[in-house]
């Protein structure tokens, strides 16, 4: 088997491009993790097409609101869920995919690889970051009779938790949210092992490989405005906006963060990911099209729940065609769920 062995190098370009790609998550919180990775020992990264399309892979995620103040999962319990999946499922699991693109979620499976000895496959489910379990989940909610098998683990103190929950993918995913509300705000979850020829069809081939390239683009233009347009190049996207922001709003409910930025004339909405942008109405661009905000003056990326009033920032949108995306950015009733989130149309 052909191994890309991974490096702190691509970490750090793997955290900053997925930051980007996700539209969520804290670079702080990824590269400590990546940190935590290789201090467990080396990740290797493999393309789909090494392994047999017969064999079992497993995804897994974080799950939580990022905003919350208690979240707490460290290393082991990451390991564990893993292990408890190898486990408790009759088939060997021969390799670890993400679920999303990330600041977190890129390398969110480097730690358990390194834990268990097993490789992470370059297909993430979603190769940018989505608000509900479902969209993570490979279109698995469209097969008859699919039975979910999810393992997890997060807090600690009195807020520890971990189990194991086998239920319909909306069912099982529901319960794991509300564990992570009960464990203080996120938990580290394995789930859904799947066929290989499956994630071939219903995940987003080559994202790991996609965020590393965007980091690595990012990283090599000196801080400032320019970061953003080399960023926007590489994605054949465009700078929409740079302004002041003039109002923001963030509510925690039920585990989400769910809100809204003002930066002049131009209106984004975010449901932990940014999910429409609207100038004076016209909408410039509509989940899962890709919409960035940026601090204007050093070019970093800034996700929805860092954002300030009087912030100088700048937003990007990327079509959703120029993304590697799995099959359920596609799924109309997956995408329809976001509009009673946000009141505003999306398909």
């Amino acid at each position: 088997m052909t191994k890309k062995i991974l490096t702190k190098d691509d970490a750090k370009k793997a955290v900053y491009g997925g930051c980007i790609l996700g539209g969520g998550g804290w670079i702080h919180d990824g590269l400590a993790k990546s940190e935590s990775a290789f201090e467990m020992g080396t990740p290797n990264l493999i393309t789909i097409d090494e392994l047999q399309d017969d064999d079992y892979v497993a995804c897994v995620s974080l799950v939580g609101a990022p905003s919350a103040k208690e979240l707490y999962v460290d290393s082991q319990q990451l390991v564990q869920t893993v292990q408890r999946m190898q486990k408790e499922f009759p088939q060997p699991i021969k390799a670890i995919m993400t679920n999303e693109n990330g600041a977190s979620t890129t390398i969110n499976g480097w730690l358990q690889a390194a834990g268990t000895g097993l490789p992470v496959i370059d297909a993430p489910c979603n190769g940018r970051a989505h608000p509900t379990g479902s969209m993570g989940s490979l279109n698995l909610t469209e097969v008859d009779g699919y039975l979910s098998i999810q393992t997890f683990s997060g807090g600690k103190n009195d807020k520890k938790i971990e189990g194991i929950v086998s239920a319909s993918i909306n069912k099982a995913s529901n319960v794991v949210r509300s564990m992570s509300v009960e464990a203080g705000g996120m938990v580290g979850v394995c789930r859904n092992p799947v066929q290989v020829d499956y994630v071939k069809k219903n995940a987003a081939v080559g994202g790991i490989t996609q965020a590393i390239e965007l980091g690595e683009v990012f990283l090599s233009v000196p801080e400032g405005p320019e970061r953003i347009e080399a960023v926007a190049l590489y994605l054949k996207g465009r700078v929409i906006h740079s302004g002041t922001v003039s109002s923001y709003e963030l509510n925690e409910t039920g585990g989400f963060d769910v809100g809204f930025v003002k930066i002049d004339d131009l209106e984004l909405t975010f449901w932990n990911e940014y999910m429409t942008a609207e100038i004076n109405g016209e909408r410039k661009g509509t989940f899962p099209d890709l919409i960035m905000t940026f601090d204007a003056k050093t070019g970093c990326p800034l996700v929805s729940a860092e954002i300030q009033e009087g912030q100088s920032i700048a937003v990007i949108s990327v079509p959703k065609d120029n993304l590697k995306l799995s099959s359920t950015m596609f799924n109309e009733k997956l995408l329809k769920s976001i509009e009673m989130i946000i009141h505003k149309k999306i398909v």
